[in-house]
């Protein structure tokens, strides 16, 4: 039965593209062609009517946008007209666009683009509308869009075709749009730090600075394969050493691992690198840009996501690693002293691990496990072991555990921090040690970068760094379900597969 009426849709459907193209023809045979319009002025938007009616009242305005609704009733019809801000209806009447013109009116579809001009008034009704004085044709809509009041509801086809997405459902339009407005605010308060942007290369011959799987492609022209950054550090470090001592870079980066609602292969990254300060000064930064940015584009530091509610104006909590798996885990990480330790622990725990795994390592796991989904509320977490961190400060007290921090929120990873490593004979150790774990297997491990250690060999000021996950803080921001939600143009596995 559900397939007799599927089919049943699809002929209704295809009968009404047949009807759409027979309209097209007949337009362009009598001279009107609706792809020949070249622009069209266009003065203020739905919205701008909407919020300012007492000064916009009997005014002439001019607004373009897409047909979503028509009633045609004889002599006059209602249509509503959708922009990029929002609705509006236009009342439309034979005596004030003409007859000819009305006519053609009526032969126009839902989803067709029009610009119309008229007189701003308020209907017998209330409803705020434009009185149309002419109403143009000004792109023709050959397809059928979903049913009106369910709009898009197949959620793989939302991600597949946003820009019918975007048509049919407003809360689609308005996260995107506090995605642009949150990277806006975020380069107005760096720029307003002293902060330079800047672009570094996406294809690289090194793809280090992350622990992740890049994806490798070959150079045709130099026969030489490179592969696509995993992250923006190494190159912005190099800028610090040229002494460019504030810089930030906001740009995608690609990682050959899964998709899922945290993940995409390719996401936005910033990073950026402030010099002659370390991490503390990374998290007072960091601080105050949520802070900001929150006030900025939602009006409150208070942010509620999945129900949940998070305050971003109380001062963030700062915990160590080993004091969170203190706290969650109720082990006490000091006390362990050796790597069998380390594993006698891990199995008492049911804590999974490999061979290859450092007492450091199996720190990290323990933080996993038992931490990180505790970690709602804005929290750093300090003071990571050396094992995990190759391009990290060693913390001078305790050379075990090296000066980084991550940033939590809704128990996920936000963001991470160091004080940066400038000693260049410790990091061409710890490139050997990573080199090792590669040899090993590990295929996130990072190769040895020689013009990044001669750069290092140049010398870098002391230096704080930090990289931001936009995609999870759009997330949170726009209390977005998935990653999906916030990416306009999600990876999606092929129809044909």
């Amino acid at each position: 039965m559900a397939t007799q009426q599927k089919k049943e849709q699809e002929q209704d459907i295809n009968q009404l593209r047949k009807v759409r193209r027979e309209k097209l023809i007949d337009l362009q045979s009598n001279g009107k062609n609706p792809f020949e319009l070249t622009k069209f002025d266009v003065t203020c938007h739905a919205m701008d009517i909407k919020e300012n009616y007492e000064e916009m009242e009997g005014k002439q305005v001019t607004l373009a946008g897409r047909i979503m609704q028509k009633r045609v009733m004889g002599k006059a019809s209602f249509c509503n007209v959708l922009d990029q801000s929002g609705n509006i209806q236009s009342y439309v009447a034979r005596d004030s666009i003409g007859e000819e013109a009305y006519k053609d009116f009526k032969k126009m579809d839902i989803g067709d683009i029009v610009g119309v001009e008229g007189e701003v008034f308020k209907t017998k009704t209330g409803e705020i509308s434009v009185h149309a004085s002419s109403v143009k044709l000004l792109s023709k809509s050959l397809q059928i869009l979903p049913e009106k009041y369910h709009g898009l509801t197949n959620t793989d086809m939302r991600y597949r075709q946003r820009y019918v997405d975007l048509i049919m459902n407003p809360d689609a339009r308005d996260t995107f749009i506090k995605r642009s407005k949150i990277l806006s605010a975020i380069r107005r308060y760096l720029d307003g730090q002293g902060f330079l942007e800047v672009e570094t290369p996406m294809l690289v011959s090194n793809a280090g600075g992350a622990a992740a799987r890049p994806f490798e492609t070959h150079f045709n022209a130099l026969d030489e394969d490179f592969k696509l950054r995993i992250s923006l550090e190494l190159y912005l470090k190099r800028l610090i050493v040229g002494g460019l001592e504030r810089v930030y870079e906001i740009g995608r980066v690609f990682r050959n691992e899964g998709l899922d609602t945290r993940h995409n292969p390719e996401f936005t990254l910033m990073e950026l690198y402030q010099a002659y300060t370390d991490y503390n000064g990374m998290m007072d930064l960091t601080e105050k840009l949520y802070r900001h940015v929150a006030q900025e584009v939602l009006g409150t530091t208070t942010i509620t996501y999945n129900g949940v509610e998070m305050d971003l104006g109380k001062p963030f909590e700062r915990i160590t690693m080993v004091d969170a798996v203190k706290k969650y885990a109720g082990v006490d990480w000091n006390e362990v002293e050796t790597l069998e330790q380390a594993r006698a622990l891990a199995r008492e725990k049911h804590v999974e691990f490999e061979d290859r795994h450092k007492k450091g390592d199996i720190l990290s796991l323990f933080f996993e496990e038992f931490a990180e989904e505790h970690l709602i509320q804005p929290t750093f977490v300090m003071d990571h072991p050396i094992e995990i961190s190759p391009l990290t400060k060693k913390k001078p007290e305790n050379p075990e555990y090296v000066e980084r921090f991550e940033f939590f929120m809704n128990g996920w990873e936000m963001a991470n921090a160091y004080s940066e490593l400038n000693d260049p004979i410790d990091q061409r150790e710890r490139f050997k040690a990573q080199e090792e774990l590669l040899a090993q297997g590990d295929e996130e491990a990072n190769t040895t970068d020689e013009d990044f250690l001669n750069a290092l060999e140049i010398g870098m000021p002391p230096t704080g760094g930090i990289g931001f996950g936009i995609d999870r803080m759009c997330m949170l921001l726009t209390d977005s379900a998935a990653i999906r939600d916030v990416l306009l143009f999600p990876t999606m596995k092929s129809l044909d597969k």
